[in-house]
């Protein structure tokens, strides 16, 4: 089990000057929160991987530019997407934010990022000529700031204060994602369930070539480039009461709603709160499936355990009597959200699989970037070196509206095209 990521204890009652005139300068009023975690987890097939990070630090050697991250991994067709992309993610996450910029443009240069560093590891994996898959739900905190960056079905859920319970991805399931539908289609895959001998259809419905159930992925050579690994990217800022994040696979999700895995571990510190999910799935379905949960806490810094809003002496004898395994009687009802103890701020939601939206916005207007850097890769090139900007097609590039993104190198720009069904996969330098 993870151990827990900051150390116990009150603050002191007074702070230096120093400290307070900084926080003035900085222009942060509040103390930065602690942070916990948990996770929990039974394999089946052995496909399902997390990352635990509490310790990052955005300025090397500057205790206050420390974030976390937390990330879950379910992979298909074997777990070579999901290792890879628990080892390479973040790095290339990072690698497309610009260096030297305050923590406020960093947060708004973070969605963009998460968009390129999600297609470089596809690209990167797929180059290594392998045929496996995975979800990909990858989550930033910093301070009480969280950003979610999601392909596939794993979800992340944010519970906080009066019970409010908020889904911070959307679930990429062809069956459930009409939008999706349409998008495959339009690309040139064709969405069916699996047809038996006689004609008779069964199953959930799947993407063909393949017949993956899912419309964004990491890896999956096999699939049409339809089945792209552009993200859902959403940031929230969290009430001063802080809130508490369920991150996991869907052998959790298919047994419990958002509602009730939130429910069942309220009042408990995450690392148990973790194990708690983890079980009540198993009660609820049984082992059909990889389950793998990751809690995390954010926590005021006046508070030393769980989140205040997250812990009513109400919830706390039903928790017990889940895990004695006594029936609890107490029903789901509509959880209400207490205006009084402030609320979630939406900052930032783009779900669109088209690069030109989702590389052309946000880009921070302070960032010292050199003008032929490619915005998904970070190589840096010569100028008409493979050159890939507005008005200018590749030899494989159907004629279409002109790029109006950033700068991309050939490589990209053809894996691009491919993901709109601009040009066929099969002659992808990136396969």
């Amino acid at each position: 089990m993870a151990a827990l990521a900051a150390s116990e204890g009150n603050l002191s009652p007074t702070l230096p000057l120093a400290t307070l005139i900084g926080r003035e300068l900085r222009g942060d009023g509040t103390e930065r929160p602690h942070v916990r975690y948990g996770h929990s987890g039974f394999a089946k097939r052995g496909e399902d991987y997390f990352l635990v990070k509490p310790d990052c630090l955005r300025v090397p050697g500057d205790p206050s530019s420390s974030f976390s991250v937390f990330a879950v991994f379910d992979g298909h067709n074997g777990v070579s997407a999901a290792v890879f992309s628990k080892e390479k993610l973040l790095e290339h996450v990072m690698s497309a934010v610009p260096q030297g910029i305050s923590r406020e443009d960093w947060l708004q240069a973070l969605p963009r990022a998460l968009v390129a560093g999600f297609v470089k590891t596809d690209i990167d994996f797929q180059r290594k000529g392998e045929t496996s898959g995975t979800t990909a739900t990858l989550v930033v905190v910093d301070g009480f700031t969280v950003t979610v960056a999601s392909v596939g079905d794993s979800r992340c859920i944010l519970d906080t204060h009066g019970g409010e319970v908020s889904l911070l991805t959307v679930d990429h399931r062809l069956e459930e994602n009409a939008e999706e539908r349409e998008r495959v289609t339009a690309s040139g895959g064709e969405v069916s369930r699996l047809n038996l001998c006689g004609g008779q259809e069964v199953g959930p419905l799947r993407c063909w070539p393949g017949g993956l159930c899912l419309s964004r992925s990491i890896g999956d050579t096999d699939v049409g480039e339809f089945i792209v690994p552009i993200p859902h990217v959403k940031q929230v800022k969290l009430p001063n009461t802080g809130g508490r994040l369920i991150i996991a696979s869907d052998g959790i999700w298919d047994a419990l709603s958002s509602e009730i895995a939130a429910q069942a571990c309220r009042g408990l510190p995450a690392e148990l709160a973790a194990k708690l999910v983890v079980k009540q799935a198993l009660k609820t379905s049984g082992l059909k499936d990889d389950t793998t949960c990751v809690v995390v806490d954010i926590i005021p810094s006046d508070h030393c355990s769980t989140p205040p809003a997250l812990s009513p002496k109400k919830n706390q004898n039903k928790l017990r009597s889940l895990i004695f395994g006594r029936r609890s009687h107490s029903s789901v009802g509509k959880l209400t959200k207490s205006a009084s103890l402030g609320s979630v701020e939406e900052i930032f939601e783009e779900g669109s699989a088209m690069l030109e939206e989702r590389l052309g916005r946000n880009f921070p207007s302070k960032a010292n970037l050199p003008p032929f850097r490619c915005a998904i890769c970070q190589v840096d090139q010569e100028p008409f070196e493979g050159l890939m900007t507005d008005n200018v097609g590749g030899c494989c590039s159907a004629p279409s509206t002109p790029w109006g993104g950033p700068y991309l190198c050939s490589d990209c720009r053809k894996k691009k095209d491919a993901m709109e069904g601009k040009r066929s996969n099969r002659s992808a330098t990136c396969r």
